[in-house]
């Protein structure tokens, strides 16, 4: 039968009347043809499958020719030889009435033939007939009839309760739902789970979802068999329904029940964040168990490097690459971890076993080409540092896929512009293809992008004016303005289109971020200046850069120690040039001059371009 979706029960009214209105002389016709249809069907096949279907997934619907096999799993086989004539007559005549434009009468029809004939084939046809008709209510009617007549069928219940769910009368299929779980076998469970949760998450209610699953699992919930999966899929409930909180708890209840269930932790590593600081404890007490699914591992690494935890998450997927060095995908992550922490050697060695896995590894064919394309531009990446423009070209011209072009075609107009051909790096960019808007919107910015790279602010500076005249409300277009203007030392309107957009977007960071660290960076309106950077933080808590900016405007106030704090933890979790010289900054002024050093060498090698960097060293007259 075609599953149906959730609908308003208003839109599932009769398509037309569900009276009885016989029109017999349709039957003559065909009569003799279903008869032979239903003769030549009769025969059970043997080798059909027991086992009973998914919950709340029937089947296909069924034509009337196959209403007499058992050919599907967990359906009824109709009693084909107890067919009297006249029942035989009313099927075919329900049928021809439901398919001839007159699905109420067809529907009375089939089903009154299945309450006297006790078949469940006809009761399902009857529920398929009522749904074709968009009757949610007579479907259901039918579904409730099949049930009373046939109490242990496990069809009848699904198909009650799938109607039930469509129709949003979720507070009903409490116990239909409840009895499904129990006739359902343990090791079939998590399939089950997956399926209750996919259900439910349609329910308009989704508090009374959650609600009215987690009365239905009560049994499920409290055994060490099953409690894992089953407050898992209560707590994702939860978390649809808004309940963050609820679906904390839900995961912490599961992990006590069943420790080694991966069920909760997966819901954890959803919630990870700085509002849910209890459910990352969740995850770590699962890691530090002897059984270790590693795609839970590499979840974790993800959800780290999201964070821009890089130092934990590379030290993960450490772990993962030595406990299954023949995965690849950590392979991959682990690489561009350490590209942007500027561990070169160690980069280029984790890119290169990836892409000697990938190579042999049977994949999906999408997923291995992306894989394998962000291997070779981080490999181009590598390349371009150690200035062998050449090798960064090849690893570009490995790219094949017809998808990923415009990006390698823009890495290339990088190559040309960091070698002095700028005209000749925009010409490639404004040569890429325009399929969409977005790809209009990819290739103005990575035109900014080479200019901005080039220090040609005011060409720049040009074109996202004149973008953002067209488009006055585009946030992005203002901060970008903004940060230019900054950079052509136009301070007041640097100021204005930042206040500007902290009007329109009251929860961008970057924007009381910019004005903040600007003022404090020129030791103007510090208290200020103080203020709009806490409230970045209080929207961005784990930004290091952030963090960086309430470190300087801290060192400006005078209040060393305290910078010195802030600074450290930055730099601890994002090991960037631009805090390492704040924070080698304030070391040098606080007296720990050798310390300072050490962090500057540090950024030296990582970058020793930055601009930031090198205006300090220059400052305090230091060689590190």
């Amino acid at each position: 039968m075609e599953t149906p979706q959730r609908r308003d029960p208003k839109a599932l009214a009769y398509y037309g009347s569900m009276t009885l209105s016989p029109r017999r002389h349709r039957l003559a016709a065909v009569a003799s043809l279903v008869l032979i249809a239903l003769a030549a069907q009769a025969q059970p096949d043997p080798a059909a499958p027991t086992s009973p279907a998914p919950l709340i997934e029937p089947a296909a619907p069924t034509p009337p020719a196959a209403m007499a096999p058992a050919a599907k799993a967990g359906t009824e086989a109709p009693h084909v030889s107890a067919l009297t004539a006249p029942l035989f007559y009313e099927i075919v005549l329900g049928e021809m009435t439901a398919r001839s434009g007159d699905p109420g009468s067809g529907y009375a029809l089939v089903l009154d033939a299945a309450r006297r004939s006790r078949d469940g084939k006809l009761f399902q046809r009857a529920v398929e007939i009522a749904l074709q008709a968009r009757s949610g209510d007579a479907a259901l009617l039918a579904a409730r009839a099949w049930k009373d007549a046939m109490p242990e069928s496990r069809d009848a219940r699904r198909f009650e309760l799938q109607i039930l769910i469509a129709l949003n009368r979720i507070g009903e299929t409490v116990e239909p739902l409840r009895a499904e779980v129990a006739a359902t076998p343990v090791i079939e469970r998590p399939l089950l789970m997956a399926v209750i949760g996919r259900n439910y998450a349609r329910a308009t209610d989704k508090k009374l979802a959650a609600s009215v699953v987690e009365q239905a699992l009560q049994a499920d919930l409290a055994s060490p068999a099953t409690g894992g999966l089953a407050w898992a899929t209560v707590g994702r409930l939860r978390l649809i329904a808004g309940d963050a909180s609820g679906a904390l708890e839900a995961a912490r209840r599961g992990q006590e029940v069943d420790p080694s269930s991966d069920g909760p932790i997966g819901l954890a590593l959803e919630l990870i964040g700085p509002n849910q600081p209890l459910a990352e404890p969740i995850v770590t007490r699962y890691l530090a168990g002897p059984k270790v699914l590693p795609e839970i591992r590499m979840n974790y690494a993800r959800v780290l490097a999201e964070a821009r935890r890089y130092p934990e998450a590379s030290a993960e997927l450490r772990k993962l690459t030595t406990a299954e060095p023949t995965v690849p995908e950590p392979w991959l992550l682990l690489g561009s971890l350490q590209v942007q922490a500027r561990d070169e050697k160690a980069a280029e060695a984790s890119l290169a076993r990836y892409l000697e896995l990938a190579s042999n590894a049977p994949r999906e064919a999408g997923d291995d080409k992306r894989g394998v394309t962000q291997a070779y531009l981080l490999m181009s990446q590598l390349a371009e540092r150690r200035g062998d423009f050449a090798g960064a070209e090849r690893w570009l011209s490995r790219i094949d896929s017809t998808d990923d072009l415009s990006i390698a075609q823009t890495r290339r107009a990088g190559l040309l512009a960091r070698q002095g051909k700028l005209q000749q790096a925009r010409d490639v960019v404004r040569a890429l293809p325009e399929r969409t808007p977005e790809d209009k919107k990819q290739k103005f910015m990575a035109e900014v992008q080479l200019l901005r790279d080039a220090k040609a602010y005011r060409e720049a500076y040009d074109m996202v004016a004149q973008a953002l005249a067209a488009a006055p409300e585009d946030a992005d277009l203002m901060y970008d303005l903004a940060m230019l203007a900054e950079k052509l030392d136009r301070l007041d309107e640097m100021e204005r289109l930042l206040r500007r957009l902290i009007a329109l977007k009251p929860d961008n960071q970057n924007a009381y971020n910019a004005l903040g660290y600007s003022l404090a960076d020129r030791k103007l309106r510090l208290d200020e200046a103080r203020t709009l950077i806490q409230k970045a933080v209080s929207l961005a808590p784990e930004d290091p850069f952030i963090a960086d900016s309430l470190g300087w405007v801290e060192f400006r106030l005078g209040n060393t120690a305290e910078a010195t704090r802030i600074l450290e933890e930055a730099y601890k979790r994002r090991p960037d040039p631009e805090i390492a010289a704040h924070l080698g900054e304030v070391l040098w002024v606080s007296g720990q001059r050798d310390r300072a050093v050490e962090i500057w060498k540090e950024a030296s090698l990582v970058d020793a371009e930055n601009e930031t960097l090198q205006e300090t060293l220059k400052r305090l007259r230091v060689k590190p």
